[in-house]
């Protein structure tokens, strides 16, 4: 449960989920009111889209929806057949994909007819442990990743860890780099045990459900707590962005080539570094981020882009404030930094990038 003041909603972590989807529609529509549209991408569609409309009872509208198309081109699609469709305010919509498909389903939901419910259904695992939850909606620019978007709550997320079965290995150790971080910013041990999971290989078996789930129910455990205390991230939730401004800037730069996972799994060590170096974070924090990484398998250095590119792309960002863009830095594993200025650390550009160069 996400327990926001007022707008609660359910969040179902269990194998075999999808089955439940009916349940979950009629009692967010109060019975089964209004109609309801499935939205996916073809690929996702072809795989659980069925399965998904006879558990729901409802059409499925698809369309391409991946990192280069996360646009508003693609918002404006989305609403136009919604539209021609006549869906009313009554509509509830169906996000079944990756963070790329509930991002802009989600946004799609926060401004059709002025707001509408949704209901999160991802299939990655980043998605899962991530992007599903939270309320966070919106679409990239050529500016910079996320730059249009509204805050918009869904009515409830079901994840079910079966479906990753049928992810790429490259997508499914993506998704590691959400798990890790929500380890870096709130929990120690829970990192301690992913970091013995991803060195016993799990960051490369999709496949074991078991052991799996409970590190996917931690890591949204770990989210829906921290945006419960604060919903539209004007302190706390902060912390979240950890990995992301660099992150962010690599997606933007390498024109969206590189996967979300992958550029936050590289920006984490970047940033523990900058910590490392302005005095924030204790020493050896970088090296034990940079070692979990590696143990899933995940990118740890910069790929060839000029740092000064980089930077360029961070005072894009949502959290640039009076021309110094602002971290969510590491102290040390399980804690972040920042408490006394709202989380988040302003950081000249002069600092990164001696920290990116040496």
């Amino acid at each position: 449960m996400v327990a926001l003041t007022g707008l609660p909603y359910p969040v179902t972590v269990a194998p075999g989920a999808l089955d439940q989807l009916g349940e979950v529609i009629r009692s967010v529509t109060s019975g089964g009111s209004g109609r309801v549209m499935i939205i996916s991408d073809a690929t996702v569609a072809g795989l659980y889209g069925e399965r998904v409309a006879l558990a729901i009872g409802a059409e499925i509208m698809t369309a391409v929806l991946d990192e280069k198309h996360k646009t508003r081109a693609a918002w404006g699609l989305l609403t136009d057949r919604l539209l021609e469709q006549e869906f009313g305010r009554d509509t509830t919509l169906v996000a079944l994909g990756g963070g790329v498909v509930g991002d802009v389903v989600g946004f799609v939901a926060a401004t059709y007819m002025r707001g509408v419910r949704y209901v999160q259904v991802p299939t990655t695992l980043l998605a899962m442990v991530d992007a599903s939850v939270g309320g966070k909606t919106g679409v990239d620019t050529p500016a910079g990743k996320n730059l249009v978007g509204a805050f918009h709550q869904p009515s409830a997320v079901v994840i079910d860890p079966l479906v990753l079965r049928t992810l790429t290995i490259e997508h499914f150790r993506a998704g590691f780099a959400e798990i890790i971080k929500h380890g870096v910013v709130a929990d120690a041990d829970y990192l301690a045990t992913v970091a013995s999971y991803a060195a016993g290989g799990g960051a490369s078996n999709a496949t074991a459900t078991e052991p799996l789930t409970p590190l996917i129910a931690r890591g949204v455990q770990i989210k829906a707590g921290i945006v419960a205390r604060d919903e539209r991230e004007s302190g706390l939730r902060k912390v979240l962005n950890f990995g992301h401004t660099i992150g962010h800037a690599i997606e933007a730069a390498s024109n969206y080539e590189t996967l979300h996972g992958n550029a936050v799994a590289i920006g984490m060590v970047a940033e523990a570094r900058i910590a490392e170096r302005m005095g924030v974070a204790a020493p050896g924090t970088a090296a034990e981020i940079e070692h979990v990484c590696r143990a899933a398998s995940l990118p740890v250095s910069l790929p060839e882009i000029p740092v000064d590119v980089l930077l360029g792309f961070t005072r894009a960002d949502k959290k640039s404030r009076g021309g110094r863009v602002e971290y969510a830095l590491p102290e040390r594993i399980g804690a972040m930094a920042g408490s006394e200025r709202g989380w988040a650390i302003p950081v000249d550009d002069e600092t990164i990038r001696e920290a990116l160069t040496k």
